[in-house]
């Protein structure tokens, strides 16, 4: 006979993401509501969960953060149980599994069911422990929208429509000024939120990381544009795009993180570039950074976090331990961690298809890529 869940406890790991807080409200909301369940959440992800550090969550405490950006747990994008860094007692450190404490301690707190909100780390981590037997549930969780599991995860409309209201404001100064700007968007190696953003926005350049660029070919079009009775053009970069020789802009490497690659810059040095060859604009840079991460959440976004959290709770009332919930379509679903994860088909990051309908489409109204 199967445990009756009595509680169960949520982490939130990887970068910070719109609609945590609302996913986190959900879930808490729908557990105790309709199922009866107590709720805690471990703070600062994993390290929390080694550290056996939570909090009690309550309907009051989460009633108010249903629009809130950022996770009132706090997170990690650098605790990894399964290769995390320790004192060695020499004064030093190393790296060592110590995912069985994680264990210990969900059993210590009397949780039947570990609920991870998080990305391609975080899962990893989900899917490792769910092999030595804790019963997870996963829920995605990325602005990037790269995940290949599930057609959209929430945050990425947020993020995409912030974009898109700076791509919107750098338009009427670049008119007025005649000038070239180039406005870097977060993404990391998919170009969803600088594509979308610079659609929305009107963007006369899009540059993205599935689709090499020179500087030539966009000078062209900068060109092309003034012979057209548009002097100015604002370019959508997202951050991981790179140029036709492979060149990628990092603004620095953080050594103790799984994932220590951190672009920035690209937007200042194709600003630097363009102007060398186009002597009649002046070309500025700007980059949003983190403001695209934080404030409130859209009202879609809000909608499918709710979406996400109940889902996840069916998952635990059924029993279908070891699976993500995912979108298909407009009917939620869910996936195993193990396809998610190491599945060629799932694991695979989603990325913009650069012979897609929607690069077709961009280039039909007149986007430049950069490739041509």
């Amino acid at each position: 006979m199967e445990k009756k869940v009595k509680r169960i406890a949520l982490l939130s790991g990887g970068g910070d993401c719109p609609g945590l807080n609302a996913v986190i409200r959900t879930i808490t909301k729908t557990a105790i509501r309709k199922y009866g369940w107590e709720v805690i959440g471990y703070v600062y992800g994993y390290r929390g969960l080694y550290n056996n550090n939570y909090i009690e969550l309550t309907e009051e405490k989460v009633e108010a953060i249903y629009k809130e950006g950022g996770t009132i747990l706090y997170s990690s994008n650098k605790d990894n149980l399964f290769d995390y860094l320790v004192d060695d007692g020499k004064g030093g450190k190393v790296k060592q599994d110590v995912s069985d404490v994680g264990v210990e301690n969900l059993k210590k707190a009397g949780v039947d069911v570990l609920v991870v909100l998080g990305g391609d780390g975080t899962l990893t981590s989900a899917r490792d422990f769910s092999r030595k037997g804790v019963q997870v549930i996963g829920v995605p969780k990325t602005m990037d929208n790269d995940l290949s599991s599930t057609d959209l995860t929430y945050g990425f409309i947020s993020a995409m429509s912030v974009g898109t209201e700076f791509i919107d404001r750098l338009q009427t100064t670049a008119k007025s000024h005649h000038r070239v700007i180039c406005c870097e968007l977060m993404g990391r190696d998919a170009g969803w939120i600088a594509l979308y953003s610079g659609l929305a926005g009107n963007a006369g350049v899009c540059l993205i990381p599935e689709i090499p660029f020179t500087i030539e070919n966009i000078a062209k079009h900068v060109a092309k544009r003034d012979e057209q009775g548009l002097p100015y053009t604002v370019i959508a970069v997202a951050e991981g795009a790179k140029y036709a020789d492979g060149t990628k802009v990092i603004g620095k490497i953080v050594e103790d993180s799984p994932d220590p690659v951190r672009y920035s810059g690209l937007a200042a040095k194709v600003a630097d570039d363009l102007e060398k060859v186009i002597p009649n604009h002046e070309v500025r840079s700007v980059n949003p950074g983190h403001i695209i991460r934080g404030g409130d959440i859209s009202p879609y976004d809000r909608i499918l976090s709710i979406r996400f959290g109940v889902k996840a709770c069916e998952l635990i009332d059924e029993g279908l331990f070891g699976n993500v919930v995912t979108l298909h379509g407009e009917q939620m679903d869910y996936t195993s961690l193990e396809e998610v994860i190491g599945d060629a088909k799932f694991g695979k990051q989603k990325r913009v298809d650069p012979n897609g309908e929607l690069v077709r489409a961009a280039k039909a109204i007149g986007v430049c890529f950069g490739d041509e």
